[in-house]
């Protein structure tokens, strides 16, 4: 029979055959076995070389201390999907798929800092200069600066600053964190001018930076924050499989739940009749005359 493809496609990931999967020219099965972890065939698969002792540490960290964050966005996702019982898999696909502009391991703040740096050297100016630049330039067009404050953690992310810390013992300091360092302090330096509240770095500002230290591009960081996040709302999916109610509307719990109806002040208008139809032109009419309706427009 033949069984030529009749379209052929191209990859440099990895190829499988009956007795091997081989990840970027090195047999899977090998790696596990020469005691190489699972941190370190995350550097074979997105850059396609073996990292040093100290990136492999500093990866191993980072995913650790970004695992689970309790109540957020993607854990909410996880639980609100879970609640209709749908297939696991749903709730997590879900569930990551909230990280983005403010939340989780977006690549905004990685592609920031390129920006950044690359205009550093076209214009001639010191990593310093260009941190106050592009503070300056932020805060003057009222647009947030990546990287830079937590909802939940108002006086600071207790995640960021000993990502910061580990970095310098492992020796791996550069551009990045010395980029990411003096925005840090331009940013308090003009926040306090300004007489505003100390907003502190987060998880996303420190630890991004770490990954772009060790080699990790803006998306495949993003990448790696998502599959890692991914396993804790798994977990928060699971166990309200396992243990929470469904629907999530139950009377019969000490607490209340995610959606029962006591939860729901509604501010919409007030009840009104529905028109008959053939009072249905003049209402119509009436509406866009007195223009209320426009206050409710979404």
């Amino acid at each position: 029979m033949d069984r030529e493809p009749l379209i052929r496609r191209k990859t440099a990931i990895s190829y499988k055959t009956e007795e091997k999967t081989v990840m970027r020219g090195y047999d899977l099965s090998e790696l596990a076995e020469e005691g190489y972890s699972f941190c370190d065939a995350l550097f074979v698969l997105y850059q396609n070389r073996i990292p040093t002792e100290a990136e492999e540490k500093m990866l191993k960290y980072e995913m650790g201390v970004f695992l689970e964050h309790s109540m957020s966005p993607s854990a909410v996702a996880a639980i609100g999907v879970s609640a209709g019982r749908p297939n696991l898999p749903c709730a997590v696909a879900a569930a990551v798929t909230t990280f983005g502009g403010v939340h989780g391991p977006g690549a905004a703040h990685g592609y920031m800092l390129n920006k950044y740096l690359e205009r550093a050297k076209k214009e001639g100016k010191t990593v310093d200069e260009m941190a106050k630049t592009l503070v300056d330039e932020y805060m003057d067009a009222g647009k947030p600066v990546m990287g830079m404050g937590q909802p939940q953690h108002i006086d600071s992310d207790p995640r960021a600053e000993p990502i910061h810390l580990k970095q310098e013992e492992l020796e791996l300091e550069g551009v990045y964190l010395e980029f990411q360092r003096a925005l840090e302090k331009h940013f308090h330096a003009r926040r306090q001018k300004e007489g505003r509240s100390y907003v502190g770095v987060n998880v996303v500002g420190s630890g991004n930076t770490a990954l772009m230290e060790i080699g990790f591009s803006p998306n495949a960081a993003w990448c790696l924050g998502s599959v890692c996040r991914g396993f804790s709302c798994a977990a928060h999916a699971l166990f309200n499989m396992k243990k929470g109610r469904a629907w999530g509307a139950s009377r019969n719990e000490p607490m209340v739940q995610m959606i029962d109806l006591s939860m729901i002040k509604y501010v919409g208008p007030d009840d009104r009749i529905v028109p008959k139809q053939e009072e249905r032109q003049e209402a119509a009419r009436k509406q866009k005359e007195e223009g209320e309706y426009k206050k409710w427009v979404i």
